[in-house]
């Protein structure tokens, strides 16, 4: 499957046919003067990716990814976001990205291609974690937000549960510390005394949205065959860290659940999140960029098959 740049001309040659993706991918932070999400996402920017109509599959290096027929001969156009790491910027732009048509930043309506007025038909978020394989995330989480973004900033103040109240500081601490490890961030100390904090995510506008919501892909089934076709360094996950990619990640899959009208033939707004790893620890940048494509050509399969 050939990758085209695409040219002054996008819009004219995907017409009204083309299944349009969002990738997003972070902005600098902390160590990271280039954030590896948005290294490995940069350069699928603006793209077409065209099945070869003339031959009865369609390949990535050399690996049979797509089934050739009429249906799967759409043009698939990929445009590229960065988003800055910040709990206040994934609010901001997060809700616009699912409108119909699509509200993209002012800071990058110039850049990026026109949205397709009935919305994007894939978003797909990539963030950093630490050293590791590549990890699927299954859902994303409305609370338990502690720790600050890249502007030094809270999450907001949220109304807590019942459930909210038994759970043990300890055990959020545990969690908040392992997210600080992955993305190579100091570990907080304490002395073993019980700490009350406020509970802190989505509150106002996502008052009727569950605590966990999970994506409508079927992740299990994208690993496995992610790692027949060749990507073996990759994983399922459960709990994408409650910091920015989990917050990116809740916000996405809430505003799709929003936006989805059941009586309308189209499909729901799929949404994904992928961590990956910092550069070369262990894969390369061009590897995790050749991983996103290959899960692109497999939502566009299991959405046409």
């Amino acid at each position: 499957m050939p990758a085209i740049p695409a040219n002054p001309n996008t819009e004219q040659r995907l017409g009204n046919n083309a299944f349009r993706i969002l990738l997003t991918g972070f902005g600098p932070f902390n160590q990271y003067e280039a954030n590896p999400s948005w290294l490995a996402v940069e350069p699928l920017h603006n793209i077409i990716i065209s099945p070869d109509p003339l031959s009865n599959s369609t390949t990535i290096d050399d690996q049979n990814i797509v089934s050739d027929d009429h249906s799967r001969r759409r043009p698939i156009h990929i445009s590229a976001l960065q988003i800055p790491v910040s709990y206040d910027a994934v609010l901001n732009i997060v809700p616009g990205l699912h409108a119909r048509p699509p509200i993209l930043p002012n800071s990058q309506a110039n850049i990026l291609p026109s949205p397709p007025e009935s919305g994007y038909d894939f978003i797909f978020h990539i963030g950093v974690a630490g050293r590791g394989p590549l990890r699927m995330e299954r859902q994303g989480h409305k609370l338990g937000y502690h720790m600050k973004d890249g502007d030094g900033k809270l999450a907001s103040v949220v109304r807590s549960s019942p459930k909210d109240f038994s759970r043990r500081a300890e055990d959020t601490l545990v969690a908040e510390n392992i997210e600080r490890e992955r993305l190579g961030m100091d570990i907080i100390e304490t002395g073993g005394d019980s700490v009350v904090r406020p509970t802190r995510g989505f509150g106002s506008a996502y008052e009727n949205f569950p605590d966990e919501i999970t994506t409508e892909v079927d992740v299990t089934r994208l690993v496995q065959d992610l790692k027949r076709s060749g990507v073996e360094q990759i994983y399922t996950s459960m709990d994408a860290g409650h910091y920015l990619c989990d917050f990116i990640y809740y916000c996405s899959l809430a505003e799709a659940r929003r936006t989805a009208k059941p009586y309308e033939k189209r499909r729901n707004t799929q949404v994904l999140f992928l961590h990956c790893p910092p550069v070369n620890q262990p894969l390369s940048t061009a590897e995790v960029t050749d991983a996103i494509k290959r899960i692109i050509v497999w939502i566009f399969n299991q959405l046409y098959e």
